[in-house]
């Protein structure tokens, strides 16, 4: 830390520019190709294209996400304890990028195996995947407190991250719908998924090297780990996460984010059977669909710091996030009671996409403010135990996001085998009983969900005002 930092951390003054914003939000690049091919496309390539077993598929995914729950919380402790010329994080951002890139290509290019052959291969390199792009996302979100500690721009950061991350994995799918699945074998068409593999490897691996080449002169104003005279040990090490971790304004984001995880996955597992089934849209209308989420995330990330400015993290978290699922549910229910325009009205598309843009749009918002939140625990934490624990905290995050693989899309199997959903049948062919069950557990699923992770987020207690006194006080000690 350079004796410039605590004037500028006791007054929150300091603001990166718009090039440093750039480059470190465009990291989350990465995050989101790799989220996209998960939850939109991993399923579909190995259940339908490969011939593995849907039920072994998800059994891989699951297996991947006990071993982030163990990987995630020490390269989050890693980061912050590492000590090197390049400091904490650049080592293991660097380290990331080519590992992340091949383990994704590998993972849509399998071999010729037979049905064990392919879940062990699946398993193996899922859980490498996920394990390598924490060893990224942790390190590059950690960066957010460190670059600056002004209570307003971590959000705008924040904003700048997942903007990049819902353009960067929609982008994936735009090229999937409008490009690569447009051949004579459509959906089942294995070359599409090979370039398709080809092309996200290509761009995680340039999104990782932009972004750590980008905030690489801020490295000496980072911080450096606490020497101390403790032996290092796997007691200590445990000690220490528990220690940073019992705060309980963490406790309830950490809750807050596995609730909203769940809900985004269980909407992303079911966005295409709404689509195809529940509405009846055409191939052409979900491609402009899709399209329209550039402009949802464009807006939520606009949004995001204006909300942070006029109310605070915390009451523009609780109230974006009653907007957005007062909104969100609100087509599918009026549907449910005959107050929606049939399918095939002319009416009926343009009404329901533009509802999602701007629900879409409060959602992505929201997720800016709930996750620049974090950063202001970190100073917290540092007067309580007298270490920075940034990469603990995100590590924690990361793990909750991943989520959306494993528990969403078990929630949405469970849906799907209440209502007995029938396999491979056309739009339009499904009884109408049956759509009507997706709607009514689907919907009020989703509410329970994110008013849940609202009341979590209301036992948050840091405000504007108490992160400013945290400030001046480590001012003072570091003056000390």
């Amino acid at each position: 830390m350079t004796s410039s930092q605590p004037a500028q951390a006791a007054s929150g003054s300091d603001k990166p520019g718009t090039a440093l914003k750039l480059a470190h939000g465009f990291g989350a690049t990465a995050f989101g190709i790799k989220n996209n091919g998960f939850d939109y496309f991993l399923l579909l390539f190995y259940g339908t294209v490969i011939g593995l077993e849907p039920g072994l598929v998800g059994l891989a995914l699951m297996i991947a996400l006990v071993f982030d729950a163990l990987s995630d919380p020490l390269v989050g402790y890693w980061s912050d304890n590492l000590k090197s010329r390049w400091g904490r994080r650049h080592p293991l951002m660097y380290g990331a990028a080519l590992p992340v890139a091949l383990t994704y290509f590998l993972l849509w290019n399998p071999p010729e195996l037979g049905q064990a052959g392919l879940f062990f291969y699946l398993t193996g390199l899922s859980i490498l995947i996920r394990t390598f792009i924490t060893f990224y996302e942790t390190p590059s979100s950690a960066l957010i407190p460190e670059i600056t500690s002004n209570y307003e721009e971590r959000t705008s950061l924040q904003s700048y991250r997942l903007f990049f991350g819902w353009a960067g994995g929609n982008l994936m799918s735009v090229l999937m719908f409008g490009v690569l699945l447009t051949g004579p074998l459509g959906m089942r068409d294995p070359e599409a998924f090979k370039t398709y593999g080809i092309i996200g490897s290509v761009m995680m691996f340039l999104a990782i090297m932009v972004s750590a080449l980008g905030t690489h002169s801020r490295i000496p104003h980072l911080h450096r780990p606490k020497v101390t005279a403790e032996r290092f040990g796997v007691r200590r090490i445990f000690r220490e996460m528990v220690e940073t971790l019992s705060e309980k304004s963490f406790i309830a984001l950490f809750f807050a984010t596995i609730l909203s995880a769940i809900a985004t996955g269980l909407a992303a597992a079911l966005a295409f059977l709404m689509l195809n089934y529940f509405w009846e849209f055409s191939e052409f209308q979900i491609f402009i669909w899709t399209c329209t989420v550039f402009f949802s995330a464009l807006l939520g990330a606009l949004i995001a710091p204006w909300a942070t400015r006029r109310l605070g993290k915390k009451k523009a978290t609780i109230t974006l996030g009653l907007l957005a699922f007062s909104i969100q549910p609100l087509p599918v229910l009026l549907r449910l009671v005959d107050m929606m325009p049939e399918n095939g009205d002319p009416l009926l598309f343009p009404l329901v996409l533009g509802i999602n843009v701007i629900d879409l749009a409060l959602i992505i918002a929201m997720q800016a403010v709930s996750f620049s939140m974090i950063a202001d625990l970190v100073e917290s934490s540092q007067l309580r135990t007298g270490r920075r624990s940034e990469g603990v905290y995100y590590a924690a995050t990361t793990f909750t996001r991943k989520t959306t693989q494993g528990l969403g899309v078990l929630a949405a199997g469970v849906i799907l085998s209440i209502i007995a959903f029938p396999e491979g049948a056309a739009p339009g062919t499904v009884p109408a009983d049956t759509l009507w069950w997706l709607g009514a557990l689907y919907a009020p699923s989703l509410l329970v969900l994110w008013l849940g992770a609202l009341y979590c987020v209301s036992r948050y207690k840091i405000d504007k005002a108490e992160h400013e006194e945290n400030l001046r006080r480590l001012a003072q000690v570091e003056a000390a």
